[in-house]
């Protein structure tokens, strides 16, 4: 039950990810209930057998924690703390961590629909992320595997930033352009 569950929060997790993305935001919430009935109801069956590690439980916790606070950032709101989402504390940073890669996928859409100040609403967040994971310092047995997540959320951060930059650059010539034209007049 604990792995079909696993997989079925991974799943819902996703779904609620993609909604999210596309602005359905009361689907996004409904696939989120739904896997964190799931969620808990797999810990719980677990909790009688700590001696029995089950990988897929971790991996659905981090997609559940990521998918929440995805959500979260996206929209501006307070993000849950760890506890709030029945999740260990590993599980729910590495999904903080993970979640800097839809940032991004959001901060691409709102440079394609010109939305810089947007964009750079997001890339600040980014930043607060990948500065607050930076700054934990424990051995990856305990985090598991954080100082990677870290390394690749920095990574999407920084080509974020290269990315923006490089919009915002565009867009300046671009007004440059009209305005010559505009002092030059007709022809």
């Amino acid at each position: 039950m604990a792995i079909a569950n696993g997989r079925r929060v991974i799943r819902f997790s996703a779904k609620a990810i993609r909604a999210g993305h596309r602005g359905e935001l009361e689907e996004a919430e409904a696939m989120l209930a739904e896997a964190g009935e799931l969620l808990a109801e797999s810990t719980a069956a677990m909790a009688d057998h700590p001696d029995i590690k089950i990988g897929i439980l971790n991996d659905a916790a981090k997609e559940y924690a990521e998918a929440h606070l995805f959500l979260a950032m996206a929209q501006g709101d307070e993000l849950p703390v760890a506890a709030e989402l029945g999740t260990r504390m590993a599980p729910y940073l590495n999904g903080l961590g993970e979640a800097v890669g839809e940032l991004r996928r959001r901060l691409l859409d709102q440079l394609r629909r010109e939305d810089f100040a947007g964009a750079e609403r997001l890339l600040e967040i980014m930043d607060e992320v990948v500065d607050l994971l930076a700054s934990l310092d424990y051995p990856d047995g305990m985090t598991g595997g954080l100082r990677r997540t870290t390394d690749v959320a920095r990574s999407l951060t920084e080509r974020s930033r290269a990315d923006l930059t490089s919009a915002l650059i565009a867009d300046r010539l671009r007004q440059d352009i009209a305005a010559l034209r505009t002092r030059r007049g007709p022809g």
